[in-house]
């Protein structure tokens, strides 16, 4: 696949995680690549003769569904599409995302530009110019049984191809989708044969959050290092048991990475170096400090599962029917969401115990019992003042949310379509409590830092290792040090966006280099 800075060129190969990114997060322009065009041409040619043929084909003659055994008549088969779009743009609730919508509409254009949908080269190109122009078709929460595919997000961008429906522009107002194509230079597309269906029958909406979701764990999970190197030093607790041959002993591949970026963090670090020497007697500190790599490790490893499986379906061509390289035109089910929903169930899980382990690490700063001579709460004056107490709570009612949110979405099938279509992946809903649960852990793991950041200036004047003093003076820019209470919330937050943009993490390996 070729690819520029500014430009994803569709077709050829696979697109790559970094592609979707690009396009749906950061406006990249798109492209579709000479080749696919020159195949999507040909299996358009092979819907056009199934058009005229006796034999009902699903799709390009029929009813869909339930009602497939319907013959549809020449003259009604636009209509059909058309009917089958608007019909299905059924969606409710809340305006799902910009970059979710970006990701869907541009995964719909991957498969559409592996010349196995039957869709015209008109078609495929009206949904490069709706992302070029910075068009987000109005898409609702709810809607996707995942199965087949994400039909009532898919449909939502359809009918804006078609020049129907509403939209947002690149300034974000709301506008008539027929009156935001034209203020840009575009058509609207007149779907024929075998279109409308080829353009909603897809794991698009589902596959495109879960690739935002590995973006933004691959980052919140080096900044959970991050944490829980600060809570080692702030708790004087010990890093011999994050040496490389202890780890050897369990060949976990994601546990030695995150054992090896603890020993990197902490390199250097006055305060881990105050009490390293043979009378220490800080062998066994509490599982959530010891066993950080474990955690933190096995969070890794559940993710490079998930992405190998996000790269499969990024390869992949999904519609039903499909045009095969021989010209046969074929049913089948790769519509069903069943991989990318376990999946997404399987991270959710991760990123609820990740949170766990952060907000166990928080409270250890808290109490005054386990906190190795601190004051209670971090407070300055505890009793007049309570310190970090109620940020703990902040941690805990979000953990909470986050064990609710780990239940399998996976797992509840629910029958639709007079039956036909009687067992559903519900990969949409997954995806959906995923970003719930992404942001739920950003926010916990900036409330470890914030607090793990007073207790390093409360050990003063032992002096902690240069990153972490790095990520400390990042928060030091919006929060003071310790002192009487203040205003929490906005401390919070302000850190919160500290671990969301990766300000926390560059700082780190501005001093490390690059952590694993």
């Amino acid at each position: 696949m070729e690819q520029t800075s500014s430009t994803v060129i569709v077709g050829v190969g696979p697109l790559s995680a970094a592609d979707v990114v690009a396009v749906a997060r950061y406006g990249a322009q798109v492209r579709i690549s000479d080749q696919s065009l020159e195949e999507i041409a040909k299996s358009r040619a092979v819907i056009e003769g199934l058009a005229h043929a006796e034999t009902p084909h699903y799709g390009v003659s029929t009813g869909f569904g339930a009602l497939a055994t319907r013959h549809i008549a020449p003259e009604l088969r636009a209509q059909l599409q058309r009917s089958l779009v608007r019909s299905h743009a059924a969606g409710s609730g809340p305006e799902v995302e910009t970059e979710v919508v970006r990701a869907l509409a541009l995964l719909r254009l991957s498969t559409l530009a592996t010349g196995r949908t039957g869709v015209k080269v008109e078609t495929a190109q009206a949904y490069a110019g709706l992302l070029n122009a910075k068009l987000t078709p109005i898409v609702h929460e709810y809607g996707s049984l995942g199965c087949s595919g994400d039909l009532a997000p898919l449909s939502h961008v359809a009918l804006a191809v078609m020049g129907e429906g509403q939209v947002r522009d690149a300034e974000g107002n709301l506008r008539d989708a027929g009156e935001a194509l034209e203020a840009n230079g575009l058509k609207p597309v007149v779907l024929a044969e075998k279109e409308g269906l080829a353009l909603i029958n897809g794991t698009d909406g589902m596959l495109g959050m879960l690739v935002l979701a590995l973006a933004d764990l691959d980052r919140l999970v080096k900044t959970a290092d991050i944490a829980a190197a600060m809570s080692v030093e702030g708790q004087l607790a010990t890093d011999r048991v994050f040496a490389a041959d202890l780890h050897a002993l369990r060949p976990q591949f994601g546990q030695s990475v995150s054992a090896a970026n603890l020993r990197t963090i902490l390199t250097d670090s006055g305060i881990v170096a105050s009490h390293r020497g043979p009378d220490c007697n800080r062998v066994q500190d509490a599982y959530s400090l010891r066993c950080s790599p474990q955690v933190h490790g096995a969070v890794r490893d559940t993710a490079a599962h998930a992405t190998m499986v996000a790269e499969r379906e990024l390869a992949s061509a999904i519609d039903n029917p499909v045009v095969l390289a021989d010209g046969r035109v074929e049913s089948n089910g790769n519509f069903h969401g069943a991989p990318v929903g376990y999946v997404l169930d399987f991270l959710a899980i991760a990123v609820a115990d990740l949170a766990s382990i952060s907000e166990r690490r928080t409270d250890r700063f808290l109490d005054v019992s386990r906190n190795h001579g601190l004051n209670a709460f971090l407070a300055d004056d505890p009793g007049v003042d309570s310190g970090h107490m109620i940020a703990q709570y902040t941690q805990a009612a979000i953990v909470s949310e986050l064990k609710r949110l780990a239940v399998p979405a996976s797992v509840d099938s629910i029958p639709s379509s007079a039956m036909q279509e009687d067992h559903v992946s519900m990969g949409w809903s997954a995806a959906r409590k995923l970003r719930k649960s992404i942001d739920g852990l950003q926010r916990v793991l900036a409330i470890e830092i914030l607090t793990a950041a007073r207790a390093l200036d409360l050990r003063a004047p032992l002096t902690p290792s240069p990153a972490t003093a790095a990520v400390r003076d990042a928060l030091r820019v919006y929060v003071e040090g310790p002192g009487t209470d203040r205003h929490l919330s906005p401390e919070i937050e302000h850190s919160v966006q500290l671990v969301a943009n990766g300000t926390y993490l560059t700082q780190a390996e501005a001093v490390t280099g690059p952590l694993l």
